[in-house]
């Protein structure tokens, strides 16, 4: 049972990304799979989260209206859509399985995979 993340990289101020979380050895269909944060100095922090039950979604502000989070289940993958990228947004990005996902808040408690790094600078 694995999630991996991927598609991070340097961009411009103002540049969009879309990042990829595979899921293999099981069909996250029914899971809920979050986007998490974490830049250096910081705690990591719920990026955007989304249900596998109704398909309901939780969006961290500082991302509201740049951030698109969505499934293909046919492709056992969750993406993050990233545009009007900022300076602040660079921080490793860790996508997790099953969070505890409610409009206020995305939490998770369990272990960590291997994030991919995105940079946003000029």
């Amino acid at each position: 049972v694995q999630l991996q993340a991927f598609g991070g990289g340097l961009v411009q101020p103002g540049g969009s990304l879309r990042l990829s979380c595979a899921a293999s050895g099981f069909t996250l269909d029914y899971y809920a799979i979050g986007w998490f944060r974490q830049a250096p100095g910081k705690e990591r922090e719920g990026v955007s989260c989304i249900r596998g039950s109704d398909g309901s979604t939780y969006y961290a502000d500082s991302v509201k209206g740049r951030f698109t989070i969505s499934r293909d289940n046919a492709k056992n993958t969750v993406y993050l859509q990233m545009n009007s990228l900022k300076p602040e947004d660079t921080a490793v990005y860790y996508c997790a399985k099953d969070p505890l996902v409610n409009p206020l808040a995305c939490v998770y408690r369990g272990s960590w995979g291997q994030g991919t790094q995105v940079t946003v600078s000029s």
